[in-house]
């Protein structure tokens, strides 16, 4: 049976069922988090190679990863805590080899080896825990949240990365009077010793996006 909005709004973003019910509202159409390939595509190409394992957390049925493989990358598992919509990903992508499907919750990555992939991209932010920040020598993640929020998550023990934290505005965003900043959207922002963004900082678009790429130290 289908729950109703209500009933929806009850469940958390980390419950299952929360998700199963708005895929299957949702049906077949497809919803991407934030930034489009095409926006993302700079960054992604600039960090991971089209030979890398790829771990895609939180897929949902955006069409990221099929973006992907239509620039050349060969090899993407993709994860969601909704058997819903991992079966209904696994039925469109059956002609497409180059991306798997499987239902996890990113909370216990036990099934998969440490360093099992060479890159974890998290579109939406969904907090993945050390264990899942440990299966990858590399982590891209896209999100709302500025560094005095995330910085400490990314720090968290047993996670050594250098940081690199880019910012881009939001999809169809125009600055007023038509304002184009001098910093291009691949300078990577200098962060302070603490993690900060410096004293003084303006964001062009005040709900900008920050991608946090972040490389694994040995």
């Amino acid at each position: 049976m289908m729950m109703s909005s209500s009933q929806r709004q009850a469940y958390s973003y980390g419950d299952a069922l929360y998700w199963d019910a708005r895929y299957l509202a949702d049906g077949s159409a497809s919803f991407d988090w934030y930034q489009r390939y095409s926006a993302l595509r700079p960054f992604v190409r600039k960090y991971v190679p089209v030979s890398a394992r790829v771990l895609m957390v939180g897929c949902g049925n955006a069409v990221l990863s099929e973006d992907m493989v239509k620039d050349g990358y060969i090899d993407i598992m993709n994860i969601d805590i909704s058997s819903i919509v991992i079966e209904m990903m696994r039925t469109k992508y059956a002609h497409i080899p180059q991306l798997r499907y499987m239902q996890m919750d990113v909370r216990d990555m036990s099934f998969f080896d440490d360093e099992s992939f060479d890159c974890v991209f998290d579109k939406v932010w969904h907090g993945c825990p050390t264990q899942c920040l440990s299966d990858a020598r590399r982590s891209e993640q896209i999100t709302y949240g500025d560094p005095s929020v995330r910085i400490p998550h990314l720090n968290q023990p047993g996670c050594n990365w250098k940081i690199i934290l880019y910012i881009i505005p939001r999809p169809g965003f125009q600055s007023p009077g038509g304002y184009n900043p001098p910093r291009s959207i691949m300078e990577p922002v200098t962060l302070t010793e603490s993690g900060q963004l410096p004293a003084g900082f303006v964001l062009e678009d005040p709900d900008s996006h920050y991608i946090y790429v972040c490389k694994k130290m040995h």
